[in-house]
This record gives C-alpha cells, structure tokens and sequence, in this order.
C-alpha cells in the first residue's frame, strides 16, 4: 500500500476529462465539519477540541484531523472542481425542497417515537448489512487483512449479535470499514473528479456515479425480491439515515451560501476516504462512518434481474 501524501504535497491528478490537472487532490480545509450535509445525508457538526482529542489517540490521527479541519500543516486549500455548478445548483434547490417538506419531518417523528436503544439497533442492522460491499472493495483495493477484519465483524454481529441489531465486534476492537466502489475508483487512480449533485441522491462526483453501478450486484437488501419487504427496508434505511443527522440542520439553515457549504465539505469528506484508503494499514486513521447514501438505500428498479 502507498502511505498517502500530506495535502501541501499530493501529487498531480488527473480529471475526468483525461488532462492533467495539478489542483491537490487531497482533503481541503474549507469548512469545520466532517462530511457534507446532502437533503438526505448531511453531516454531523465537529467539535473541534473533542475532535481532535479523539483523533489523537488513533494511528496517524494528528494527520486525520488536519486534513479535515485544517492545521499548522495545511494551510492550503483545494478548490471543488465544479464546472457544472449552475446545473447541481438546481438539483440542490430540488432535493432541499424534498428534505425539508418530507425527509426531515419523518426523521423528526422517527426520533420522537421509536426509542434510542431501537434506533440504535436499526443503524447497527443497516451498517451490517453494508458488510458485503466494503468486503469486496477492499479485496478490489488490495487490502486482504482489512476485508479478513470485516468478514470478522459481519460474522460476529450476524452470529452474536441476533442478525446485526447488536454491536459485539466493536466492544471487542474489531475496526468498523466503510468502502464503495467509487473510493475504489479513487484508489485505482481517479482521485479528482468533477463535483455533481443528483436528484434524491445528494452529492456526488462523476467517478461515485460510476461506482454506483459497481455496489448495485452486492446489496443485499437490492436483491429482495419482494416488493414490500425491499421497499420498506428502503424507506426505513432513509428515514435512519437522515435521523443521525438531525444535528447539523441549524448549520445548514444559517449558512450564507448552502450550496457551498454542502459541496465544499462534502468534496473535503470524500477526499480523505480515498487518501486515507491509501495508507498502511498502521498509519490509517479510523474511517469515516457516514457514506453518501447508498444505492440500496433509494427505490430503485431491479436491473440485475
């Protein structure tokens, strides 16, 4: 594995039109929060002292935290290639109007009526049910002990943990993963790419659109044939989803420039999961554990069948 490069140092990267192009690559350190608040998967607010705390302790750590939020190392700064802002401008304006008139309402009902301890169970389920996709984009990637440490945690949480609503892997220190294709992509050589918003699906870039037609085969919950079952699981992964990050909505709504917000630390996020992705497995830091929404997240048509 490559251990990745410091921002100030990454090197040249090539953008979707196949031209060189020597913008850094790497996490910018435009905006103080962690991923990027989509209309259905906004990011949870940092605090930064606590932050930082928490990421010293991990390998690596001290790098991970100034990459994201910015440090005496990274004083530089990534511009989000957006060559097709006026159009992801009218998508945003689309998929805000969907959050806030139906997404955030149900969130908001879900967390006053189903407990904590059930919602908990629920997001263990769903994180679970992702085993499979993050398995096999880190065998695609090249990273046979973390898929070995995965396969472990789907097993043990399948097992002892009554199909995934409890945890046992985490309290016995097994390190919880996110992959998809699209970091995949990044890892095998397309790092920067341009910024697009989708309707429904929230942000993205073109190389994450492509990545979406490579986890599609290995949802579990897409391969549901029943109709009701798999479009309630759906529904329910959604209305989870966007309940985890209830918290951020008041940066959303007092931002001058929401759009920017969302794009800037969004395009932050990705970066580092794919520089992250990068390093040895003793210098990577813990991964982040809110994805884009996943395509078996969203009523889709069963195109594998």
């Amino acid at each position: 594995m490559v251990p990745a490069t410091p921002a100030a140092e990454a090197p040249t990267a090539v953008a979707d039109g196949g031209t060189v192009d020597p913008a850094v690559a790497g996490p910018a350190a435009q905006a103080p929060v962690a991923s990027a608040p989509s209309p259905a998967t906004p990011a949870a607010p940092v605090d930064g002292n606590a932050a930082k705390t928490a990421a010293a302790t991990a390998p690596g750590g001290d790098d991970d935290f100034d990459a994201l939020y910015g440090g005496a190392g990274n004083t530089g700064s990534a511009a989000a290639y957006d060559p097709w802002e006026p159009f992801n401008r009218k998508v945003h304006t689309f998929n805000n109007a969907v959050d806030r008139g139906i997404a955030r309402p149900l969130a908001t009902a879900y967390t006053h009526v189903v407990p904590r301890f059930a919602r908990t169970g629920v997001s263990n389920f769903f994180s679970n049910l992702r085993a499979p996709v993050t398995i096999t984009n880190q065998l695609l990637q090249g990273r046979g002990a973390d898929a070995w440490d995965s396969l472990g945690r789907f097993l043990m949480n399948s097992t002892l943990g009554i199909g995934g609503l409890f945890d046992p892997a985490s309290k016995a220190m097994v390190p919880r993963r996110n992959e998809d294709f699209g970091q995949t992509l990044g890892v095998w050589g397309w790092r920067r790419s341009r910024y697009v918003e989708l309707p429904f699906f929230g942000p993205r870039t073109v190389r994450d659109v492509f990545g979406l037609a490579g986890d599609i085969p290995l949802s579990p919950i897409r391969r549901i044939e029943e109709d009701k079952v798999r479009i309630g699981l759906q529904g329910l992964q959604l209305v989870d989803t966007r309940a985890q990050l209830l918290a951020i909505d008041d940066l959303r709504d007092t931002a001058v420039d929401e759009y920017s917000l969302v794009r800037d630390a969004w395009m932050q996020r990705r970066n580092y999961q794919i520089e992250n992705d990068l390093r040895s497995k003793r210098e990577r830091g813990h991964d982040d554990a809110n994805s884009p929404i996943p395509v078996d997240a969203m009523p889709m048509p069963q195109w594998t069948h």
